[in-house]
């Protein structure tokens, strides 16, 4: 990975973000080169089971065993995160990407499931970064398993300076 590349960071919507897709999410950023740059939302849990898509993992997936919406591009493609070093590298040190087309070992840490990734074309982040869209942060290895409800104003709180205060913002601010 190159010293400019996001991957392994958080992009944190910010409140002038207001497309629905990406509306206070934290994004997870796993790829961002000349090949490509995606990442997959944090924050945003779906109601179905993995039991209902990948079987075979659905034991080792953290609870309540539901797949995550990780962003509006291919939601057929499903990225499994796991607290491990045995994956692929996702530049958070002790997180990887999990190949959930093998077998599911028998015991290890516990998978967390995305459906979809978020994805961007040629200088389409770059342009959204330099009108203010994204916050860029330093991701944490447990981030993907945290609790969803509430992850963008935990993610902003424990950062420095004036992005502790953004966390409070309120999602209307015309109700304030």
């Amino acid at each position: 990975m190159s010293s400019d590349s996001l991957a392994g960071r958080l992009l944190v919507a910010t409140p002038l973000l207001v497309d629905p897709n990406f509306h206070r999410t934290v994004v997870l950023m796993l790829q961002h080169d000349e090949e490509g740059t995606l990442g997959v939302v944090l924050n945003r849990p779906s109601r179905e089971a993995v039991a209902d898509h990948l079987p075979d993992w659905k034991d080792r997936v953290t609870d309540p065993g539901l797949v995550n919406y990780g962003g509006p591009v291919d939601p057929e493609v499903a990225i499994g995160l796991s607290l491990t070093q045995d994956g692929e590298d996702t530049g958070v040190p002790g997180l990887s990407i999990v190949d959930l087309s093998s077998e599911p070992p028998p015991k290890g840490p516990s998978v967390q499931i995305y459906s979809g990734y978020a994805g961007w074309g040629a200088g389409q982040l770059e342009s959204e970064l330099a009108s203010g869209s994204w916050y860029v942060v330093q991701a944490a290895p447990d981030d993907p398993f945290a609790e969803p409800t509430g992850m963008w104003s935990r993610v902003l709180r424990r950062q420095a300076g004036h992005l502790a205060i953004v966390s409070t913002f309120p999602d209307d601010p015309s109700l304030n």
